[in-house]
């Protein structure tokens, strides 16, 4: 029984240190190799110091701004040490209130915009993190955006157009805009 024992011990040692210790170290510095901005949060800077990241959603609620996904995530919104989705359904009367607040808050920023609000402006993604809205969403800000900043609808759409990521690999996922990405190339021009 005493062997057992003891080969277990070493056996629970042995598996701690390589899944424990070496594997990470092992997967951080091929991280740090191959993908050095994705490894270290993909961050934006501007004269040396970080703005944002290009992997976590943003809080922009300034009329010159496209506006992002709401955020589920508490205490403050895009809290990445707390991401969860809301959890509620469609059925639940505070998802319902929620959505029908953010409709209110879209259509007083704007309030000769009459088109019908994307889903992806009123609800939350899974994640309550994500920093990509549907070209659809960023088109019904188009207007808002271009009236504030003295601009053309049409130059606001074609830095649309360049902000847009098509599906990768030409099928997964849907074309979508990075809202911080987005929003940067607007105050650089």
């Amino acid at each position: 029984m005493g062997k057992l024992i003891r080969s277990a011990i070493v056996m629970l040692l042995l598996m701690t240190v390589i899944t424990g210790v070496a594997y990470p170290l092992v997967v951080t510095g091929v991280a740090q190799v191959l993908f050095p901005s994705q490894a270290n949060g993909s961050l934006i800077d501007r004269e040396g110091k970080p703005i944002g990241s290009t992997l976590i959603g943003q809080s922009f609620d300034d009329p010159k701004y496209f506006w992002g996904r709401p955020s589920a995530t508490s205490p403050q919104p895009n809290n990445a040490l707390s991401s969860s989705g809301s959890n509620l359904g469609p059925t639940n009367p505070a998802l319902t209130d929620a959505v029908k607040q953010r409709i209110e808050a879209l259509r007083a920023a704007d309030p000769t915009n009459t088109a019908a609000v994307p889903v992806d402006l009123v609800t939350a993604s899974g994640s309550g993190l994500d920093p990509e809205i549907s070209p659809a969403a960023a088109a019904y800000q188009v207007a808002r955006v271009a009236k504030v900043r003295g601009l053309s609808t049409s130059q606001v759409q074609a830095m649309v157009a360049m902000a847009t990521t098509g599906r990768q690999f030409g099928m997964l996922g849907e074309p979508r805009v990075n809202v911080l990405k987005l929003n940067l190339a607007l105050d650089g021009r």
